[in-house]
């Protein structure tokens, strides 16, 4: 399913049925994984033309060239995910080659408000070096903000995920979403695949799919 971005539904479920079950199931488990490699490739993308637009111009001092991504706030609140701030904040910083502990927890810090920037300094009052790395800022938030039972309601989430009005791509996005807060016991490949099926809307594409395997 490669070129499924530049197909309909009609199309995509046109397609399907020329595979057998197994290779439907790999197509759609690549489809669904592909969704997040995408994100990352336009990242990666971005980073290689800073890079190509860098060697144009003249230089008088050799330092790196950084691209910046910009980093949603995490509020601490029941509807954000940590782990996907984690993952967003992770990849910002590769992105700008920031290192050092000091200078990686300053800009984490620079970036959370409301519930989580209240905590997080409260905290550094009473101990100005509370945070000696961004692993023990990491740690110390999911302590607070990410207890047992927010994996719980991401993984009901998932088990109840329904496509609703959004495109199939939409769809599958938001479904890799959820199963990546769910760490302490990840949903298996089967179970995603069965998920994605039963969810999808009423069409050609849950027709045929549902035929095959069900």
């Amino acid at each position: 399913m490669e070129d499924s971005r530049l197909m309909g539904e009609p199309a995509i479920s046109g397609m399907l049925e020329s595979l057998s079950r197994d290779q439907q199931h790999a197509a759609i488990n690549k489809f669904i994984q592909g969704e997040l490699a995408v994100e990352r490739q336009k990242i990666a993308l971005l980073q290689q033309q800073g890079s190509h637009q860098s060697m144009g111009r003249p230089t008088y001092t050799r330092r790196s060239e950084t691209l910046k991504i910009d980093i949603s706030r995490y509020k601490g609140t029941d509807e954000d995910s940590l782990l996907r701030w984690f993952v967003e904040f992770d990849d910002a910083i590769r992105a700008r080659h920031i290192e050092g502990d000091e200078m990686q927890v300053t800009i984490s810090l620079s970036n959370l408000t409301g519930r989580a920037k209240t905590w997080a300094l409260g905290l550094k009052l009473h101990d100005p070096n509370v945070f000696e790395s961004l692993e023990i800022l990491k740690a110390r938030l999911k302590e607070k903000f990410e207890p047992p039972r927010a994996e719980f309601r991401a993984r009901s989430a998932l088990l109840k995920l329904k496509q609703g009005k959004r495109d199939v791509h939409a769809y599958a996005q938001h479904l890799r979403y959820l199963s990546s807060s769910v760490t302490e016991n990840p949903v298996d490949e089967h179970t995603l695949i069965n998920v994605f099926i039963y969810g999808l809307v009423d069409g050609p594409m849950k027709t045929y799919m549902f035929r095959e395997d069900f």
